[in-house]
């Protein structure tokens, strides 16, 4: 597995490539947005650890360009931002994953690998979470066997949710993906499809969790415990 990290703090940049050759794997650094650009271009790396701090192009709008692109190789933020709008900011530029300096390596290397094993498991055309699966190719839900039976905004937003499981979606985002171009609708009109599809997930061991600040995730009932 192939980290590209993308880091200009030298004592930090050293600090984090030992410490992820040392958990086996491969890693290419580069310390400015402009070189990662080009090699995030050039398909280098499995996943991008980011700092969003960086020289020549920062780490937002390197973010952007590379999600306007449709490339998806998966990213975690690393940054000593800490505070919920800038955590927000980062999710809502394309990254998977938010870490705030100081952090646990043995985290990070947690965090690396359940985002290789989403990518992993996606690469069949089916996303799952508990028993909940998305066939990407037929574009429908099941639980377990069965179809569940889905509104087209139900659909949208539940498939926004599962392509990141267990990672925070913002209020905003789902929004313009279920009511797109109604200017006349509240952003308040996300949380009643959300009440929907909550119902309808009760059998499925997927449930949704309402993390204040950052939006909605979807996430694995039995693996994480407990729901709010």
């Amino acid at each position: 597995m192939h980290i590209l990290l993308v880091e200009d703090d030298i004592d930090m940049s050293r600090a984090l490539l030992r410490a992820l050759e040392r958990r086996g794997f491969q890693v290419t650094h580069c310390g400015d947005g402009i070189s990662a650009l080009s090699h995030i271009k050039d398909g280098v790396g499995d996943l991008v650890v980011l700092d969003l701090n960086i020289p020549g192009l920062d780490g937002l709008h390197l973010l952007q360009r590379i999600r306007s692109q449709d490339i998806g190789t998966p990213v975690i933020v690393l940054t000593a931002r800490g505070a919920v709008g800038d955590r927000v900011v980062g999710l809502n530029a394309g990254a998977d994953d938010y870490l705030a300096k100081p952090f646990d390596l043995d985290e990070l290397d947690a965090r690396i690998r359940a985002l290789l094993r989403r990518r992993t498991n996606a690469d069949d055309g089916v996303q799952r979470c508990g028993r909940l699966r998305f066939d990407r190719g037929s574009g429908a839900f099941y639980c377990g066997d069965d179809p569940l039976e889905l509104t087209p905004r139900e659909h949208t937003l539940l498939k926004a949710l599962i392509a990141k499981p267990g990672h925070a979606v913002t209020k905003e985002k789902l929004f313009r993906l279920v009511f797109p171009m109604e200017e006349n609708t509240q952003l308040e009109a996300i949380e009643v499809v959300v009440h929907r599809v909550r119902k309808k997930l009760m059998e499925t061991g997927a449930e949704i969790m309402t993390l204040r600040g950052l939006g909605y995730l979807l996430r694995d009932r039995q693996q994480q415990g407990g729901g709010d």
